[in-house]
């Protein structure tokens, strides 16, 4: 909860504990909390987990000032059996209350431990050399990209959200992991760490390197804020792309709002024809990391662009998760301007038979959920299987034990219950976010910094993970 929604029931508390008779400044707890409540309005926002200390707030605050005058809250004839229990209905009202914004909390992004301060931007990409095939229109590949990058944070700058159209997002991703549509409602409330549209500080070494990320099938491209985070902290630019149509939902500036897809990837994943159409779908997802390195070339050069001279395209990283992480190795596997790729619980049927038979050269690592390693024998491991021996430079591939598919993306902060709703693995999330920013980190200070790491061998630091290969 955050503070001044904390500080709500701590006064109700206090109020409801003190043994009666109470002196003044102890009936006046609960208009205190009324006060309180409206500051909350005011600063903090409003969110629906609250309506029940919201009401238990009034109806307190309320009866606490009607009855200012009296030397008690109950009448002198009430017995002691009538006392406790009133308190303990009142003290089981309190509890119920503050537990529904307790469990479903504003989520916190982690702040990253690097050096820089980070700002963030939002940009529309189109590449009137595709056409859009999942729209049913006449119409040239659009997308949105967000960028997270090491700046010079002045005074004035303001916190950027996690999610940009919020209000649009939250039902979206709500209804898609089956909750009720205003669930993440206040998903609208978070910032994080970085500032909205900063300058983007100087490097001393000829230029940032860039690491693009491609989120999973019906992901949105913030949905790995905490990794972008602690990357950008470290000196890197990190873009996340919205794959339009393959993406939970994506807003345009112009206010055009375009749907995930279904049939852009089939739901049986038994159907004869899932292989090919799948592939089609990462095709377009790999032309798009293609084109956003085509723009940030053309934006290195470009006099007052704010990104002119900062980027270093020499050093170009990959990473994905899911079906983002199948769409990163067939990037790399076609685009030699990938210098590294990385993938969690890549999705490896959509990848081309070309790239599983030839591999990639560039060095690559993997992670593994356990709920995906412990299926040895779905079709999506045998062709890893495959894949792997022909990945000419791989650092290794490791599985992270009491993980869920969802553990390498931000949605396990959404709430401590995340591993009842079906979002994480029982393992903590800060345990998990420590391992993965770790092995992410060093990883492209390994190869695109050239910086050696400890955390790829034989053994790992975490009893927690699992070398597989």
């Amino acid at each position: 909860m955050r503070p001044l929604e904390l500080f709500i029931p701590i006064l109700l508390f206090v109020y409801l504990i003190w043994q009666q008779p109470r002196p003044l400044t102890i009936r006046l707890l609960p208009a205190a909390a009324l006060v309180v409540m409206l500051a909350h309005f005011t600063l903090e926002g409003y969110r629906w987990q609250m309506i029940p200390l919201y009401v238990l707030a009034a109806l307190m605050g309320i009866s606490s000032l009607t009855k200012i005058k009296s030397a008690g809250d109950l009448k002198p004839s009430a017995s002691k059996l009538t006392l406790r229990l009133a308190l303990g209905g009142a003290l089981m009202l309190l509890a119920l209350s503050t537990a529904v914004p307790t469990l479903l909390p504003v989520p916190k992004i982690p702040t990253p431990s690097g050096p820089y301060q980070i700002g963030t931007s939002i940009f529309e990409m189109t590449d009137t050399s595709r056409k859009e095939i999942y729209s049913g229109k006449d119409e040239a590949r659009r997308f949105m990209i967000q960028i997270w990058y090491p700046a010079e944070v002045k005074a004035g700058d303001v916190r950027a959200p996690w999610m940009s159209n919020a209000k649009i997002y939250a039902p979206a991703i709500a209804t898609y992991i089956n909750l009720p549509s205003y669930f993440l409602n206040h998903l609208a409330l978070v910032d994080i760490p970085a500032y909205k549209n900063a300058q983007v500080a100087n490097s001393d070494k000829g230029g940032f390197p860039v690491i693009l990320f491609s989120h999973g099938w019906n992901g949105f491209n913030a949905q790995n804020t905490g990794q972008a985070l602690e990357l950008a902290s470290h000196g890197y630019v990190v873009i996340g792309i919205q794959h339009t149509y393959g993406s939970v939902i994506t807003v345009f500036p112009d206010g055009t709002v375009a749907p995930n897809n279904p049939k852009a990837l089939p739901e049986d994943a038994a159907d004869p024809n899932y292989e090919v159409v799948a592939r089609v779908l990462v095709n377009e997802w790999a032309g798009d990391m293609s084109f956003v390195l085509d723009q940030l070339s053309d934006w290195d050069k470009e006099a007052g662009n704010p990104f002119a001279g900062k980027l270093d395209l020499e050093r170009v990283g990959v990473y994905g998760h899911s079906t983002g992480g199948g769409a990163a190795i067939q990037f790399c596997g076609v685009d030699s301007r990938c210098k590294a790729v990385l993938g969690m619980d890549p999705f490896m049927r959509p990848v081309s038979a070309e790239v599983i038979e030839s591999g990639v050269s560039q060095p690559s690592f993997f992670m593994f959920s356990q709920g995906w390693a412990d299926i040895t024998d779905s079709k999506n491991n045998q062709l890893f299987n495959q894949f792997y021996p022909n990945a000419s430079d791989n650092k290794g591939v490791i599985s992270i034990n009491g993980t869920k598919h969802y553990d390498f993306s931000d949605l396990p902060l959404l709430s401590p219950i995340a591993p009842q709703l079906g979002l994480k693995g029982p393992l903590s999330g800060k345990t998990v976010v420590k391992i993965v920013n770790s092995y992410l980190l060093d990883f492209f200070e390994m190869t695109l910094n050239n910086t050696s790491s400890a955390l790829f061998g034989n053994s790992s630091p975490f009893p927690e993970v699992n070398i597989l290969q």
